[in-house]
């Protein structure tokens, strides 16, 4: 089983167009221009609207600052560092505020019907059982995380992506101060395209620890 890994300082950030932020993409599957699941990393630097994605769900998890205020349908949801990572519906109007200064937050996109997904905070010990043909992630925020996936030992770097898609039934166990877990489960059709990818070599990550 091999793990792919991004570092963020390796990717390069691209504006926002309305000039509020920037964000680095470091995966998006299986092709950057039709993707059905994406997972970047934004610095806001000033409050304002969200881009809206019809079709598309998100979680997002502030990273680092004093967090922000999302406004959504009416409904205002203060998220900080400690926070859950927060589902909402990506073609839903959303208004950012921050809070304080500028916040650098974790987001995960996923087209409806392609794939369904969670993202949970770890704070500690966490075991989880990972079914076949899932695709596993774990972002190490500002501390490394230890991790042991079936009888693999991996060590994460901070600000640091690794995933990968599991062989076989497996146990993951994790030790951090502050990192994220992620989970994704494609729909049968997008399984196809996930093993076809496999076999045509390609990769959204620069390195790969076996």
């Amino acid at each position: 089983m091999t793990w792919q890994v991004l570092h963020l300082k390796d990717v390069s950030p691209s504006p926002w167009k309305n000039g509020g932020g920037t964000t680095r993409e470091l995966v998006t599957w299986p092709k950057a221009d039709d993707w059905l699941w994406r997972i970047s990393v934004a610095e806001v630097t000033r409050s304002g609207p969200f881009s809206r994605f019809d079709g598309i769900e998100r979680w997002f998890a502030v990273l680092e600052g004093d967090g922000v205020a999302l406004s959504i349908g009416g409904d205002v949801h203060r998220l900080t560092d400690l926070s859950p990572p927060f589902f909402f519906d990506g073609g839903q109007a959303t208004d950012c505020d921050l809070l304080g200064g500028a916040t650098r937050d974790f987001n995960l996109m996923t087209r409806r019907g392609a794939a369904t997904a969670i993202v949970a905070r770890v704070q500690g010990p966490l075991k989880a059982s990972i079914d076949a043909t899932e695709i596993i992630a774990i972002y190490s925020i500002s501390t490394g995380t230890s991790a042991r996936f079936d009888s693999q030992m991996l060590n994460c770097e901070p600000h640091s992506l690794y995933w990968q898609v599991a062989a076989r039934p497996a146990i993951l166990e994790l030790d951090a101060t502050q990192a994220l877990m992620i989970r994704i489960v494609l729909n049968p059709a997008a399984r196809n395209a996930q093993a076809a990818a496999s076999n045509d070599g390609q990769s959204s990550a620069p390195k790969d620890i076996p």
